[in-house]
């Protein structure tokens, strides 16, 4: 898998745990004003759910598909 690829994926792991930690306050929300702490929380938390999958230690429990910092395979 390429790292283009991998960075996707990451990335669309990520959103998908910050919209669905924020999903019940975007639900809730009727207007665009109202829906601005929905967003927020959906992207504080994929922003730490990224930082956190940065860290070398999470990066060993990741799948190996899921490392950015792997050895490129020959």
């Amino acid at each position: 898998m390429t790292d283009d690829t991998k960075r996707a994926v990451r990335t669309a792991l990520q959103t998908a745990v910050g919209v669905s930690a924020a999903l019940p306050l975007i639900v809730d929300a009727t207007g665009v004003s109202e829906a601005l702490p929905g967003v927020a929380a959906a992207l504080a938390v994929s922003g730490a759910f990224a930082r956190i999958m940065a860290i070398p230690a999470v990066q060993s429990l990741l799948p190996r598909w899921l490392r950015t910092d792997a050895a490129p395979q020959e």
